[in-house]
């Protein structure tokens, strides 16, 4: 179980903490009629102490540390605790959590592992947040906010939120599935103090509810909304009525059924923003004959606190220098979802001085990344995704945009880089270039593939990149790989956290190098590669301290897989197979293993095993 704290509030009215003097002091009638004050016991003059500085303590490792010193310690820290941070929903059950942390008014829940966004895992699975839900009613009912990842949520599930927490400001649901438009309807009507609602990359299913509409008719709280990722079609009047009456509306992202003639009208409504999603950049509506096209560039330039962009679906690139007023003041600016060129991109991207975050499609090529290296001095963090994510397919970006990236931006802390092609050098000259490197995440797509000038395996880039760069804790790694690259991971990243692996490595000693060298290790992720029984075995003295372990189309045998559950009791050891299959092959699909206080979980389908 891992929680997290990362901001305090004040605890609920019911439960407000009982001032000192109120707690340490007994009051008893005298000879004179004066109160006589008793001192109290040393224990509880250190909890009064310890509840007054841990407010201050914020961050989840040290938090977690000081719930470790000793009992007194452990219960001042849980009652100090208002919000909570669950990365496996399966680690620990409602109750528990609930009866350990009993003033909590955020949580924070993950489900599913990374790897069912690639469609690595049946749809099925679990990460119901049903029970949750329920449970949080009945320990929780100052509950204000709640963020969901990879979890199961049903439309029942939101009108408990919106019926059972009067108080409810905050919703956040991130790769989650299993709910529809008409409970998210349900949930902004009830919710009348709703000051988010983050929809982001979920699906959410048509049912042809107008939930926009359902908002309250009197003066919103909204200060985010963001439904981007909601593929229906929406009532803009509805919307734009909302936008005129939520003064304190600063997120906006919007959906592709959305134009850029209705965002214009949204801008005029809401100059206050600073954060805006486009939805679709093309004008989807039909103008009438002799109708005047809005002026865009004003409506952007009016929006004089915009620091994020975002959107640009089905974009049409004539409008794309509306944005120019605004470049100078972003510091996030995301083309993911356009398929733009480097010309198109230069004369944006040579005024966003104070850029920090840049995500973006590979069809600025090289010369597109140049052109960010040249100017965005200040970026922290950049994403190149593929517009082909085939492994056979010819990409546009390589070791020549890396390694300018490398020379321009030396303050970059984040990378996560798709490509067909890399040199080790590339990688090795980015190591130096940016030490401060936290997250090197470098997917080369097709299988195997070698430094592309000398045929080399990839093992000296990826190398380097845990020798040079100390404060790595996130690794992804890709192309051609041996043992050899491995053995450089185990020796040097003794702060990687987690760390990824597709189509690589070539014996079972990769993997034991890694298991055995990296004690930070949280959370690994391996697909496609040759590792078997021998290289999990390796683990045995770390499974205990990691999160979890998730190995599919690797060299694992069900046999291999009931010697871990055997050896480790408190690990819960799922095998999956393929939902078609009826019965389980002694090779294993896919095995999924994490740490849980509750042992096997009760809700796994039939396509699932528990050793």
């Amino acid at each position: 179980m891992s929680e997290d704290d990362e901001r305090q509030h004040s605890p609920p009215l019911d439960i407000e903490f009982v001032s000192n003097m109120a707690r340490d002091c007994n009051a008893t009638g005298s000879g004179l009629g004066h109160p006589e004050f008793q001192p109290a016991y040393p224990d509880q003059v250190l909890e009064n102490v310890l509840e007054n500085v841990l407010h201050f303590l914020t961050s989840k490792r040290d938090r977690n540390a000081a719930s470790l010193v000793c009992k007194s310690w452990y219960r001042v820290e849980a009652l100090t605790r208002y919000e909570l941070f669950i990365g496996n929903r399966y680690a620990v059950s409602p109750a528990r959590a609930m009866a350990r942390f009993t003033r909590v008014r955020a949580l924070h829940l993950k489900g599913k592992p990374r790897f069912a966004d690639f469609n690595l895992m049946p749809r099925d699975w679990g990460a119901h947040f049903n029970p949750w839900a329920l449970a949080l009613a009945k320990a929780y009912p100052w509950l204000e906010k709640v963020h969901l990842k990879r979890m199961s949520v049903t439309d029942d599930d939101l009108a408990t939120l919106a019926e059972l927490f009067l108080g409810f400001k905050e919703l956040v649901l991130v790769c989650c599935d299993g709910f529809g438009t008409s409970g998210l309807a349900i949930f902004v009507n009830k919710c009348r103090q709703l000051k988010v609602l983050d929809l982001i990359e979920s699906e959410v299913i048509d049912d042809e509810t107008d939930w926009i509409s359902c908002f309250p008719d009197d003066e919103s709280y909204l200060e985010s909304l963001i439904f981007d990722c909601v593929e229906c079609h929406i009532n803009f009047e509805a919307l734009e009525r909302l936008v005129a009456r939520s003064p304190l509306l600063k997120k906006l992202r919007l959906n592709r059924y959305v134009s850029i003639g209705q965002l214009y009208h949204l801008m005029i409504r809401a100059p206050q923003l600073t954060h805006l999603g486009t939805g679709s950049f093309s004008l989807l509506e039909i103008a009438g004959q002799g109708d005047q096209e809005p002026d865009y560039v004003n409506a952007f330039a009016a929006c004089k606190s915009l620091v994020c962009l975002s959107g640009f679906r089905e974009i049409v690139p004539d409008y794309l220098p509306a944005i120019y007023p605004v470049c100078a003041n972003l510091t996030s600016l995301n083309f993911s979802y356009a398929n733009i060129t480097a010309e198109q991109l230069k004369p944006i991207i040579s005024k966003c001085h104070k850029l920090q975050v840049f995500s973006v499609l590979d069809s600025i090529c090289d010369e597109g990344l140049q052109a960010v290296a040249a100017t965005c001095k200040e970026l922290c963090e950049l994403r190149v995704f593929p517009v082909d994510p085939r492994e056979d397919s010819d990409g546009p970006v390589s070791e020549v945009g890396l390694q300018a990236i490398s020379e321009g931006c030396r303050k970059l802390q984040s990378i996560l880089y798709f490509c067909q092609r890399m040199t080790n050098a590339a990688v090795i000259a980015m190591s130096k270039n940016c030490p401060d490197l936290v997250v090197f995440r470098l997917c080369i797509m097709g299988r195997h593939r070698a430094d592309h000038v000398t045929g080399e395996p990839m093992d000296d880039g990826f190398g380097a990149i845990v020798m040079n760069c100390k404060k790595l804790t996130r690794l992804a790694v890709s192309g051609l790989l041996t043992d050899k690259a491995f053995g450089y991971i185990g020796r040097h990243g003794k702060l990687v956290r987690t760390l990824s692996v597709a189509f690589a490595g070539n014996s079972d000693m990769g993997l034991k190098y890694v298991l055995e060298g990296c004690p930070q290790l949280q959370k690994l992720e391996i697909r496609d590669s040759p590792f078997g029984d021998v290289a999990l075995r390796s683990g045995l003295h770390q499974y205990y301290n990691m999160r979890f372990l998730w190995m599919s189309s690797c060299s694992l045998t069900r046999h291999g897989c009931q010697e871990i559950a055997h050896a480790m009791p408190r690990l819960v050891v799922e095998v999956i197979r393929s939902a078609d299959k009826e019965e389980m092959d002694d090779d294993v699909e896919i095995l999924y293993m994490y740490r849980s206080l509750e042992g096997p979980r009760t809700d796994a389908p039939k396509f699932v095993t528990i050793l």
